[in-house]
């Protein structure tokens, strides 16, 4: 039993670097959740998605694909989430 307060940590599942663009494919366990987060280390421009664990590897492969799909509330520099489930 988990005491009460305590939470487990994110996990980072993946992490890459492409140009300037760190790409962290993250685990949030006490939600069962998988994010995407892109974020550019020059500038802190970035955004966050939450993805299908099925589409978690392809999103991380594909950022910029997934982004897209959210195309009506994609904001660079926004920190917000959207399920994007393929």
């Amino acid at each position: 039993m988990r005491k009460r307060g305590s939470s487990a940590p994110t996990r980072e599942l993946a992490q890459r670097l492409s140009g300037t663009d760190e790409v962290l494919l993250l685990w949030h366990p006490e939600i069962d959740r998988v994010d995407l987060s892109v974020s550019d280390v020059v500038t802190g421009e970035g955004f966050h998605i939450q993805v299908a664990p099925g589409n978690a590897m392809d999103a991380f492969n594909h950022p910029y694909a997934y982004a897209a799909r959210r195309a009506t509330t994609y904001h660079p520099g926004r920190a917000g989430t959207t399920i994007v489930d393929g």
